[in-house]
């Protein structure tokens, strides 16, 4: 018996998100945590619940996730992105102008630049001395 069940991968930073959207009556679970349980901030509570109360799809999906790399405030970015992506593969006549006008199925590009050689950050140089 396969379950109906609709998937879309989120991305922000360094973190990545795989998130699975199941019919049912609204719980979250991420890496086999629930929501509240995983983030502890409300903010980032609400990031990852956005785009469901966008969509006007509050308490129709279950949500499974697993996140990996990163800090929270990335991996909420990565479960909101992954989200919006799940809901559009589910119905994308109503969900995706919705979603796309709001900016959540574009996936935000800052990355932590890299290191260049001779410096000591990417862009940090040692301290300049005249002797």
């Amino acid at each position: 018996m396969a379950k109906l069940q609709y998937a879309g991968t989120g991305r922000r930073k360094s973190s990545i998100a795989r998130v699975r959207l199941i019919p049912g009556k609204g719980n979250i679970t991420i890496n086999k945590r629930s929501l509240d349980d995983y983030f502890g901030m409300e903010i980032l509570r609400k990031a990852v619940k956005s785009p469901l109360a966008i969509a006007g799809a509050e308490g129709k999906f279950d949500i499974l996730a697993t996140v990996k790399g990163g800090g929270f405030t990335g991996q909420a970015g990565a479960l909101r992105h992954g989200v919006a992506r799940a809901l559009c593969v589910a119905d994308r006549e109503t969900y995706r102008p919705l979603l796309k006008s709001a900016g959540f199925l574009t996936r935000d590009p800052r990355m932590k630049e890299r290191k260049k050689y001779g410096l000591k950050k990417a862009r940090r140089a040692s301290q300049f001395s005249k002797r």
